[in-house]
């Protein structure tokens, strides 16, 4: 009895910002897991678009039976499951073994005799692509064939099933029981609560990053690598078993609230009168949910399913908007997904500072937006053509002004026989250099190990032995390499371990890219949750949940599965310098061609988003027409029942002017009167 709709949204808004925090912190360690299980970005895609597999599995189902049974039950189940495929991922680091980064130096811990970082050899000692002849790693001969990135997958998978009723049948349950013009808000705060919880997702990634995935395990002073390098692996397990256990939290809610709650505001039928009710055949407020108490049998249910999604996608106007957001999800699933890999390769910024950006900065700004879009909403009382122009107008000028992306490029790193010829170290170019050269021809290097050290004179190079070096002193990161013959001409020059620090340029171009980023992202947000509420309101009350259900099917299929695997199958192609695996293989890529990058990244999201204004057009036009039609039937429904009362009453006058008795004939006019 003391249950109301605003617990529920409490509840709900909980479950949200459970299920996004775990999706946002899935995204933040994206790199962290390449770099981990020596995987390309497209197979991130594949993990990342798992999500999606799982809801696919049972979304069409789950919102149209489940809008028929216990709603609060199916939602604390799904968070379970949630929780269940969090702890899934985390499981690989428990059953692997330590993580070791590729380097052509095992550097001995308090020793004065360091091994030379060249080898004594020629390039004779070379194979024809040339690799050093390769000895399998120890353990590799034990090492199973199903890759340990499966348990990522499948947990994935499972956190997809979870997920699945909480979106339909909790906007769906707020929509019926909450009144009609706080409907929108609290959406909108829904919506707020789901991006806030990435806000949470990414900092908790930014944390994660800082620490050593071994952390615990192994001594880290004789860990020769830093957060920025792109060997760096954090603890990424860390957060998912955070994640699984406020997932695990959110579910306790939904198991303590009713199947239905009582209506309350200008949706209960208590305030309407009979005569009100009567005359009002179809009312909306009769027909707009499915009846709670209604015991409806399973199999009749099924009989009514195929039949009620035919109708559904009968709908003109539904299946444009299904279109439009199809491909403007593919452009923003792809982008935030490697938005923080784009920052860390372009800006050359640690995982650890782009998840903080993308937290601190990028995500509140589209909170902000999806609320004031909803406020706007409510103040503005946008009917279905407002909400629409609205959605359109945000979408149109925020893709204007992503358009300056284009312009705030960042040089590439200069990096000896990748985007720089050892004859020529002026000028970065991308087409096919040796790494090999005379100034370390004397050293049996492998062009196949990535352990960058920076010179002198600025230049980065793959490796020790590729930049000539003949001695090192010194432990860890604290290593320094002299006698690189590559460096100087003279050939006592020396260099240190990692890659060389960016210039001033690129740092002073990084703030202005996060500012725009931050408008695009508020302007483009702000049509969310008036785009949320046309969806809700171009069909009819009783297709409502299954409505849902059908794009959130349709999305997730045709976006959010897809998106992920050709972004990151279009990003490997800009791939300059491929890791190698312990036990023989391509691993992850070290080093990209950020001109290409940029290209690839920023034209393919702004490409769709010029699609899906196309397709737009002929929905706008269809949605007004179908507005007229029903502002039409309305008006001639209007003029018919009116003139059906107006006939009845000319026949009484008619009546009353031959009656007899003028006591009766007074009376009758009187009713008569208040009728018309």
């Amino acid at each position: 009895c003391c249950v109301d709709v605003d617990m529920f949204l409490v509840a709900l808004s909980f479950a949200y910002f459970a299920k996004t925090l775990s999706g946002s912190y899935m995204k933040s360690t994206i790199t962290q897991l390449e770099r981990r299980f020596d995987i390309p970005s497209y197979l991130i895609g594949v993990i990342d678009g798992s999500f999606e597999i799982g809801n696919l599995l049972v979304m069409a189902f789950v919102s149209y039976f489940g809008a028929k049974l216990h709603r609060p039950k199916i939602i604390a189940m799904g968070c379970v499951l949630m929780s269940i495929g969090t702890f899934i991922i985390a499981l690989p680091h428990f059953i692997i073994g330590r993580y070791e980064f590729e380097t052509s130096v095992r550097w001995v811990v308090n020793s004065t005799n360091n091994p030379s970082p060249c080898p004594a050899g020629s390039p004779a000692d070379r194979t024809p692509d040339g690799k050093l002849p390769q000895v399998p790693a120890a353990g590799c001969e034990g090492e199973s064939n199903l890759s340990m990135w499966i348990y990522v997958f499948l947990g994935n998978v499972l956190r997809g099933i979870g997920e699945t009723p909480v979106q339909p049948l909790g906007i769906s349950y707020i929509d019926d029981f909450a009144t009609e013009e706080n409907a929108a808000l609290y959406v909108g705060c829904v919506q707020t609560i789901s991006v806030v919880g990435p806000v949470f997702g990414y900092l908790l990634g930014s944390l994660c990053a800082k620490i050593y995935v071994d952390v615990g395990f192994v001594k880290m002073e004789t860990i020769s690598i830093t957060p920025a390098d792109s060997r760096w692996v954090g603890a990424w397990w860390l957060g998912y078993l955070i994640a699984g256990v406020i997932t695990l939290l959110s579910a306790i809610p939904f198991w303590f609230l009713p199947r239905s709650l009582p209506i309350s505001g200008p949706r209960a039928p208590e305030k309407c009168t009979q005569e009100q009710t009567s005359f009002i055949k179809d009312s909306p407020l009769l027909k707009h949910k499915y009846p709670a108490d209604e015991h409806t049998s399973f199999i009749e249910m099924a009989k009514d399913f195929i039949p009620t999604v035919r109708t559904l996608l009968a709908h003109p106007v539904f299946l444009i908007y299904l279109c439009v957001t199809i491909i403007q999800l593919n452009s923003l699933i792809g982008m935030v997904t490697y938005k923080p890999k784009y920052i860390e390769q372009h800006f050359r910024q640690s995982a650890s500072n782009a998840n903080f950006l993308m937290g601190m900065i990028n995500i509140p700004a589209v909170a902000l937006g999806m609320f004031s879009g909803g406020l706007l909403m409510k103040r503005l009382k946008l009917n279905i053509m407002g909400a629409a122009k609205f959605a359109f107008g945000t979408s149109l000028i925020g893709y204007i002004l992503s358009l300056f992306f284009f312009a705030m490029s960042c040089e590439n790193a200069k990096v000896a026989g990748v985007t720089l010829s050892y004859d020529s170290m002026d000028e970065i170019s991308y087409d096919k250099h040796s790494v090999f050269t005379a100034c370390n021809s004397g050293c049996a290097c492998s062009s196949s190990d990535w352990d960058p050290v920076c010179g002198e004179n600025g230049i980065t190079y793959v490796s020790p032995c590729l930049a000539g070096c003949t001695t090192s002193a010194g432990s860890g990161k604290n290593t320094v390499f002299s006698n690189c013959s590559c460096v100087g001409v003279a050939g006592n020059f020396t260099a240190s371990t990692g890659q060389c620090p960016q210039k001033d340029d690129c740092n002073r171009i990084f703030p202005y890219f996060l500012a725009l980023s931050v408008i695009t992202s508020f302007i483009i947000s702000l049509g969310g949750t008036p785009g949320y509420m046309l969806l809700i309101r171009c069909i009819k009350p009783q297709l409502k949940s299954l409505a849902l259900g059908v794009h959130a099917l349709a999305t997730r299929t045709l976006a959010g599965i897809p998106a992920p695997i050709y972004f990151g199958a279009i990003i490997d192609t800009t791939c300059l310098k491929w890791g190698q695996k312990r036990c023989g293989g391509v691993g992850a890529c070290r080093i990209y061609n950020t001109t290409a990058y940029r290209i690839a990244y920023l034209g393919l999201t702004l490409g769709l988003r010029t699609i899906s204004f196309i397709v737009f057009i002929p929905g706008f036009i269809l949605l007004s027409r179908q507005v007229r039609q029903e502002e039409r039937s309305a008006l001639h429904g209007a003029l018919t029942n009116g003139g059906t009362e107006l006939e009845a009453l000319r026949k009484e006058e008619f009546v009353i002017c031959n009656s007899d008795q003028p006591q009766q004939t007074s009376d009758n006019s009187m009713d008569r009167q208040t009728r018309l």
